[in-house]
């Protein structure tokens, strides 16, 4: 599949007439070919007004249909091979076998949801049947479903160029939900996203999905991205990336005649919580894992642990120790982008020259342009809870540890924590009064609580939580991943003395689909 620099609307493709813009190779900062035609106004009303035409019909096919295109979408994606995996490497500076684990968990989200689809239990029938003579007043017959909200804006992330990108989890879990997508494609991966772009607008095609089910636009500047928030048209909107951003398009969209809802995914830090009896039995073993996961993809990871939390301790300081040397021996690797490295070298900057402040170890000097150099950090509690700034995410492998002195120094400091994605405590049977203390306040703080683990890598499945109080995200009751992200895109409607025949099938006496409902109050299949 060749990459022509086109953006896509519908099923037309055609090149952009608002100027050139380039990828660049993340490695060297150099341009890469083609030039993409950015999108204009024009194609975003383009866009929009056929995926509104789209709407109705795209939502009243069988789950079964809509099943079928997640599928082929899924499909093309493996189809794709190394044509896909070379460009992504070439624009991101990830590791091959890295992206070739992410081009499989954007695979098995599509497939999830498509089961989703077939499961039917996504559409939350419910059917309280009339009680003519009840007494005082009779019920009328009550029956409730759930429809697509319409419309839906992706705009990709920078850190996963394809599990959060334009056949992501949002593009996903929209598209099951009965909503036709358009993708804003970042501008760090212009080439990966026409790939993938493609690979949907032929599944569209070959499923005979209706015309304007997916678009994709690119953007020169914030023009785009922000004309297509604030179309009528657009019912909802997915992001993930800086909480500047999404504090943007929360903006935006509320500013309209008529607001709707931004699910954005901005900023964690994601606390890791040493405990005293986890660190007597096992502080090797501990600092090796957390430095594994400290320099994972650079550190550019949504859930990277960028902060620590402990008691003094003899323990404490082997843990240190460990650490220490461990990151000692790390080699830096390329960050995504030329910006996304100053900006961390930047935060690195800042925690040097922070009062009371110390670097606890480096890894080995970078060789390349943009290689990030990972780095520990240790402070108290007293100089964390006086600097608010300790507390700012620097996106990349650097991270703080907070000493404090007792419990209860340890639960001021996890109260005056922003919301986060992810908590982890390290725990033995010797910690549970410890843990017993923090929990009601972690489980305020945090989408998902960790337990002897750390929080890089998401699994896609029915029970994740890939979400989190404000700033994590903009709406702490969604989650971006597993099963449960479809609701975001979801509301309910009410059926009262509908006649069976212009009844939706999920709600029909006979229930045609032989899925799962509440009836009058039990659940029931068939």
């Amino acid at each position: 599949m060749q990459i022509l620099g086109e953006t896509i609307i519908g099923q037309r493709t055609a090149r952009g007439q608002g100027g050139e813009v380039f990828a660049l190779a993340a490695a060297t900062g150099e341009q890469l070919t083609p030039a993409f035609g950015a999108s204009t106004v024009d194609d975003v009303q383009a866009a929009c007004e056929l995926a509104e035409a789209a709407f109705d019909p795209y939502r009243h096919l069988s789950d079964e249909q809509r099943a079928s295109f997640l599928d082929a979408i899924a499909q093309g994606l493996l189809d794709l091979g190394d044509t896909l995996t070379e460009r992504v490497h070439l624009e991101s500076g990830l590791p091959k076998p890295r992206l070739e684990g992410e081009r499989m968990r954007t695979v098995n989200q599509l497939k999830l949801f498509a089961s989703l689809l077939r499961d039917g239990r996504w559409h939350g029938a419910v059917l309280d049947g009339a009680l003519p003579d009840r007494q005082p007043l009779p019920r009328a017959d009550l029956r409730q479903r759930r429809i697509g909200v319409g419309p839906v804006a992706v705009f990709g992330a920078s850190n996963f160029p394809l599990a959060f990108s334009v056949a992501g989890g949002d593009t996903a879990s929209a598209l099951a939900a009965g909503c036709p997508v358009i993708v804003k494609a970042h501008p760090a991966h212009l080439g990966t996203s026409e790939l993938v772009g493609r690979v949907i607008q032929k599944a569209a095609a070959d499923t005979r999905m209706p015309d304007g089910v997916f678009s994709l636009l690119i953007d020169k500047d914030i023009s785009v991205g922000q004309a297509l928030v604030s179309h009528p048209r657009i019912q909802a909107v997915g992001f993930t990336g800086s909480r500047r951003g999404g504090l943007a398009l929360v903006a935006a969209a509320q500013a309209r005649p008529v607001p709707i809802p931004v699910y954005a995914e901005m900023s964690s830090i994601n606390p890791v919580f040493l405990l005293p009896a986890a660190l007597t039995s096992r502080a090797d073993s501990i600092a090796q894992g957390f430095v594994e996961s400290l320099v994972l993809g650079a550190g550019q990871f949504c859930t990277n642990p960028g902060l620590l939390l402990a008691l003094e301790s003899d323990a404490l300081e082997r843990f240190v120790s460990a650490a220490a040397k461990a990151l000692a021996e790390k080699t830096p690797t390329t960050m995504l982008t030329p910006n996304i490295h100053g900006a961390y070298c930047n935060g690195l900057n800042n925690l040097h020259k922070a009062a009371g402040v110390t670097l606890v170890a480096e890894g080995r000097e970078a060789e390349g342009s943009f290689q990030a150099r990972a780095a520990f950090f240790r402070t108290d509690s007293a100089t964390f809870l006086a600097n608010p700034a300790l507390e700012d995410e620097n996106f990349g492998p650097s991270a703080l540890l907070i000493v404090c002195k007792d419990v209860a120094d340890l639960q001021k400091v996890a109260a005056r924590f922003d919301g986060q994605l992810t908590v982890t405590l390290h725990y033995e049977e010797g910690d549970k009064t410890i843990a017993q203390a923090l929990m009601p306040i972690l489980e305020r703080k945090a989408g998902r609580i960790l337990f002897n683990d750390f929080p890089t890598g998401v699994e896609v499945s029915y029970s994740m939580v890939h979400g989190g109080p404000f700033p994590a995200t903009s709406d702490s009751r969604s989650t971006s991943v597993g099963a449960t992200a479809i609701d975001r895109f979801l509301r309910p409607v009410c059926y009262q003395n509908v006649p069976d025949s212009l009844l939706p099938p999920a709600l029909q006496q006979g229930n045609p689909l032989h899925t799962w409902r509440l009836v009058d109050g039990q659940p029931v299949k068939d």
